[in-house]
Formats: structure tokens, C-alpha cells, sequence
């Protein structure tokens, strides 16, 4: 007999790829222009020039049986040093090669790390709104997770409220900057008082709590904001790290697992990371991928794109009424929903063609996610649908307060 738990992931997809797969069969049967797909955080801008040139060189140059071969299991050694050299250069913290495992993108990177760190029903605390993937992980790798809900309107992390969620069984906290589904970047201040905190109940009960920091949207910022590195600020920290939305590679499916030196036992912790890839069979990322990246460190797609559709969409969206989170970085917007429940919110917006996934995917209520990492003209064709769904609750008479 099959494995029921499992059976229920596989028959009940996320309401992201629920809404994806409902785009595309309605824009085959509908036509493109019909469909205003803002479901899935798919980059549309493509990959810089270098990633392609890169490729074909490789391919050109290199030995094929040592191109598409194995790796070490942890990834090339040259590959790891480039990341740990381009990483203190940037952020001027140290990183060790050694402390490097190489993954099949960030979904490997915060499975392996959860595997590796937590002990059956230890505690993950995460902050809502999070990515909806982050319970399945947690609770795959035996831990159970608790929520913490940010601060509405501006969504920063409740630290009080983290303060007092932490018990003996905490063993990990999971932070997004930037935050997907808010676009909220966690400034220093932030970081540096949630240091205090894990530091002091680590003290207290007397075993590390470490912070994973998820971070695959880094570079998406905007304005003169910057993402600060964490473990400058926290010891017992692990990075994961994808380059699927700075290169616009997410199908390929690269990034990486890093232990802080300065964690405790960090050569120990490692070793989990190494075993936890091992009993998942995430082992040697792909080659080619890996060869690519010491080429295209310091490199991104044109992300000056991003912030012609933010502020396309800000800008429309809040004049016609709607009630949106300024996005610091990241792709996508965070609207409140017309009507106190998100999902009968979105089922609506359908009727106009707009897909936008409702809150409660990512364990909060009352808004909806905006995926505006799509081509423009999409943005601006969908603006008069965005306008007639508002005016249509302001007719009816149901719009929120």
C-alpha cells in the first residue's frame, strides 16, 4: 500500500500550482490574451547574456565525460571556493568552501537543512504570511512548525510575539528577505534584536536555536535598500540560496546550502547537511549548472524590469482603491482582498480573468499575492480588469472597511 501522507500531497497541489495549471488550460482553450496569470513567481525576463555564453563554452571546451559526470557529492571544490570568495567580497564576513553544499535549488537547500538540524517533533518557527512550502518540509523532516504572524499593515516580524512562541523544543527559526508573498526586506535593526533573542533563550535552554535564511530573491531590490547578510549578525545561522531568480534559471534548478563558520560545532553541523542530502538523494547537484557558476557570480537577468512592473501595478492598484504593501524587493504585490475571505476573493477576480492566490496558502487571511514577474504588456492589460473587479464590489457594496 502507497504512502497515505504522501497520497495527500500529491493529490492536493498548493493553491500556486492549482492556479497555474487552471491558467494554462484556460489560455488553451481561451487564448493568452484572455488570462491574466499573476498565480507563480516564474521569472519572464531572461537569463543574462553571460549564462548562455557561459554554457556554450563549457560544452565547446571542456571534456564531456568530466562536463556531464559526477561531482563530489557536496559539489565541485573550485565551485564552492568561487561562491565563498564572491560571498566575502560582497558581504565582508568570512565563508568557508568547506561549509558549502551544493543543491538543486533552494526547496533542496531548506529540505537538506531541515533534515539535517531537527530531531522528530522539535519546534520550526516560521513567520506568516510564509512560502506554503515551508510546512510540508517541516513536517516531512519530522519537526512541527509554529506560526507567528507579522505585523499588518506593514508585515514586519513580531518579535515579542517570537519571543514568547519559543520553547525547550525550539531548534529553528526560518526568515525570507525578501519576503515572498509581502516584498518586505528584514532590516539590521531587525536582525540585530532577533539575534538577542536567539541568543538568550539558546542560553537559556541550553542548545543552539538556529535561524535559516531563505534566500532566493537577495538581489531583488529596489531604491538604495540591500538585503543584510545574516550571519553577520547571527552565529548559529545557515544560508540557502537559489540562483534561479537573480539568473532567471529557475527550471535548472542550482543554489546551495552555507553554515556560518561562527556557528557552534559548524564542521559538525555540516556533516548533517551531508547526511541529510545523502538519505534524500540530493546528491551532486547538476554539473553543468555547477560548472556555470563561478562565470556568472556578481551577474543578474535585467532586473530593472521588475520595477517597471511594480511600479506600473503600485501605483494603478492603489489609485483605483486597492490596499497594497509597498514592496521592498522581491516580485510580487500584497493586496487585501475585497471581502474578508481571500479564497471567494479570488474566485471572483476570476470571473475577470485574474488569477492571484489568496493568503491563506501562505498562513494568513484576508489578502492576495501578485506575481508581477510577467511581460508588461500583461501588466497593462490586465490594469481595466484590476479596475472593473473593484468597481464591482464598490457596486455591490461589499467591499472591506
Amino acid at each position: 500500500m502507497y504512502n497515505s501522507k504522501m497520497h495527500t500531497l500529491g493529490t492536493n497541489p498548493s493553491m500556486i500550482r492549482e492556479l497555474f495549471e487552471y491558467g494554462q488550460a484556460q489560455k488553451a482553450e481561451l487564448g493568452e490574451e484572455a488570462v491574466f496569470d499573476f498565480s507563480i513567481g516564474n521569472p519572464s525576463v531572461p537569463a543574462p547574456t553571460i549564462v548562455n555564453d557561459t554554457l556554450i563554452r563549457l560544452i565547446q571546451e571542456k571534456d564531456s565525460t568530466l562536463l556531464h559526470g559526477y561531482t563530489s557529492a557536496s559539489g565541485d571544490r573550485k565551485v564552492r571556493e568561487a561562491i565563498a570568495i564572491d560571498l566575502q567580497k560582497t558581504y565582508h564576513t568570512p565563508v568557508d568552501a568547506n561549509l558549502i553544499y551544493l543543491t538543486a535549488g533552494a526547496a533542496a537547500s531548506l529540505t537538506i537543512a531541515l533534515k539535517a538540524l531537527l530531531n522528530e517533533e522539535e519546534e520550526v518557527i516560521v513567520f506568516a504570511p510564509f512560502f506554503p512550502e515551508y510546512k510540508v518540509f517541516i513536517e516531512n523532516a519530522g519537526g512541527i512548525m509554529k506560526v507567528v504572524p507579522c505585523v499588518a499593515p506593514t508585515f514586519e516580524l513580531d518579535l515579542e510575539q517570537l519571543e514568547q512562541t519559543i520553547t525547550p523544543f525550539t531548534k529553528v527559526v526560518i526568515i525570507n528577505s525578501p519576503c515572498n508573498p509581502t516584498g518586505v526586506i528584514i532590516q539590521e535593526k531587525v536582525l540585530q534584536h532577533m539575534a538577542q533573542i536567539l541568543r538568550k533563550k539558546s542560553q537559556y535552554y541550553q542548545h543552539p536555536i538556529y535561524l535559516l535564511s531563505d534566500e532566493p530573491y537577495r538581489e531583488l531590490v529596489y531604491g538604495n535598500r540591500s538585503v543584510p547578510f545574516v550571519t553577520s549578525y547571527y552565529e548559529d545561522t545557515l544560508v540557502c540560496y537559489s540562483f534561479s531568480k537573480s539568473l532567471s534559471l529557475p527550471g535548472e534548478r542550482i543554489g546551495y546550502v552555507l553554515v556560518s563558520p561562527h556557528a557552534y560545532q559548524a564542521s559538525d553541523v555540516y556533516a548533517s547537511i551531508c547526511g541529510a542530502a545523502r538519505s534524500l538523494g540530493y546528491v551532486c547537484a547538476p554539473a553543468l549548472f555547477q560548472y556555470m557558476i563561478p562565470y556568472c557570480l556578481g551577474q543578474t537577468a535585467d532586473l530593472s524590469i521588475y520595477q517597471t512592473n511594480k511600479d506600473i501595478l503600485y501605483q494603478h492598484l492603489v489609485a483605483y482603491g486597492y490596499e497594497v504593501v509597498p514592496p521592498e524587493g522581491a516580485f510580487y504585490l500584497f493586496v487585501k482582498a475585497l471581502e474578508p475571505d481571500a479564497v471567494a476573493f479570488s474566485k471572483q477576480a476570476m470571473r475577470y480573468g485574474l488569477l492571484l492566490v489568496p493568503s491563506d496558502s501562505f498562513g494568513y487571511q484576508g489578502y492576495v499575492r501578485i506575481a508581477y514577474c510577467v511581460p508588461t504588456k500583461q501588466i497593462q492589460a490586465a490594469l481595466p480588469a484590476f479596475e472593473r473587479l473593484i468597481k464591482e464590489y464598490a457596486k455591490s457594496g461589499e467591499n472591506y472597511e
